[in-house]
């Protein structure tokens, strides 16, 4: 698959975060706090707003009328909003939490968005938090989980995966119907990797992208899984966080590389699962 790995953007602040937008512009973050929109005609990376701190996830709205952005720097989420790019704070925590590491959003269709709080590094405290389309929050499953980072919902919504990079793994939480935690589970084990993003393709394979090695792979959703890149050079894959499914046939994969300035694009031919923001 490195033959279908290409540059796309260069220039950025080492992004950890890649968010791609339905009117085709792509969307990072940088280390010094910097919120880039990436025009698809010039792929230019541009700043629109800054924070000051460290940006971590990024995710739209399911309007698309902003975006959740998670702040490793101020231990806060900010929402930016996409026509006038102002950014006001949306939340420090929650009752009984303040943010340590409040690393990804993911949101549902209903509006509700995730938030995972990896915890104090190297100690297994981390949390998933919720908070409902008024902005109000709350611990949604109090862990302890092992460095929870990226997430991703399933297609139906009955499962919230979840990456613990130092299980190193993926984990998952059944939705109840009420809304509430259920039954929490391991779903796949990745030894000697730091999985930090992932992303579900339509037939529900589950993309994983590793900080170290530099790895991709696929989960089968009988959990099989496969490699499906390695670059050991280190070039076209570093450091790869999170990842995110665009382009016109939602048929791209986009990752950032914490350990360099630029996005790298994929053409890996498969459709990717539309989050609520693509519908």
């Amino acid at each position: 698959m490195m033959d279908k790995m290409s540059i796309y953007a260069d220039g950025l602040d080492h992004a950890e975060c890649v968010a791609w937008h339905p009117d085709g512009s792509l969307w990072a973050g940088g280390e010094a706090g910097q919120i880039y929109r990436i025009d698809p005609d010039t792929r230019e990376p541009r700043v629109v707003a800054s924070t000051g701190g460290f940006i971590l996830g990024i995710a739209f709205s399911p309007d698309c009328s902003w975006m959740l952005v998670c702040d490793l720097g101020q231990h806060c989420l900010w929402r930016l909003d996409i026509q006038t790019f102002e950014l006001t704070l949306f939340a420090k925590g929650v009752e009984g939490h303040d943010f340590q590491i409040p690393n990804f959003a993911c949101f549902d269709r209903k509006g509700n968005v995730y938030v995972s709080e990896s915890g104090a590094f190297r100690e297994v405290n981390g949390k998933i938090l919720r908070f409902g389309p008024t902005g109000k929050g709350a611990i949604w499953q109090d862990g302890p989980f092992n460095f929870a980072n990226g997430m991703a919902l399933d297609a139906r919504e009955e499962y919230l995966y979840v990456v613990c990079s130092f299980l190193p793994g993926i984990e998952r939480v059944r939705i109840l119907e009420d809304g509430s935690a259920g039954d929490r589970e391991v779903f796949a084990t990745l030894p000697e990797t730091v999985p930090d993003g992932m992303a579900f393709d339509a037939d529900g394979g589950l993309w994983v992208s590793c900080y170290a090695p530099n790895k991709l792979y696929r989960i089968t959703p009988d959990r099989q899984v496969q490699l499906m890149a390695d670059d050991w050079e280190g070039h076209t894959l570093a450091n790869p966080t999170n990842i995110a499914f665009g382009g016109a046939h939602f048929d791209q994969l986009f990752t950032a590389n914490l350990g360099r300035w630029h996005l790298t694009k994929i053409d890996i031919g498969v459709k990717g699962l539309k989050l609520p923001c693509h519908l």
